[in-house]
């Protein structure tokens, strides 16, 4: 009896004595830099030649690490909308321009033909029947329309 009891003891100090030194082993990290030239951190010592570095295991937990985490996804997630609306907003900055320059385009066709007096011109009044311009008409239309020109 007294054997099976030494036993039990023994085992149980062997089986405190591994737990410990589990402990320590975990709690060991290496860092080091690799052939490449980068750093490498391990719980395995590294295996060749190499400076190793022995740290007393992770650092401390953050507390905010939550908190932080979200703020940084919020802001990631901030970004990308301003990009979003940046790329909209110059989308319709360039249809806007598009649309301008074809609209000069007609413009200045309609004032060349207004400068031509052998070409005959005809207007749509509300009531849909066409009426032939007369100078008058031809030049008080070239106003606007240089007048808009001009402004655009």
């Amino acid at each position: 009896m007294r054997w099976k009891n030494t036993r039990i003891v023994g085992s149980a100090l062997l089986a405190a004595g591994l737990w410990v030194a589990a402990g320590q082993v975990a709690a060991a990290l290496y860092k080091w830099t690799d052939a490449n030239g980068r750093v490498v951190y391990s719980d395995q010592p590294p295996s060749g030649n190499f400076k190793v570095e022995t740290l007393q295991g992770p650092p401390p937990a953050n507390p905010n690490a939550v908190k932080e985490l979200a703020n940084k996804e919020m802001e990631f997630k901030q970004r990308q909308l301003e990009k979003l609306d940046a790329a909209k907003l110059a989308d319709n900055e360039r249809a806007t321009a598009k649309e301008r320059v074809e609209n000069c385009a007609i413009v200045q066709g309609q004032l060349k033909q207004l400068g031509e007096d052998q070409v005959a011109l005809w207007r749509v009044t509300p009531s849909g029947e066409r009426v032939p311009m007369d100078d008058a008409a031809r030049r008080t239309e070239r106003d606007r329309l240089a007048k808009w020109f001009k402004d655009s």
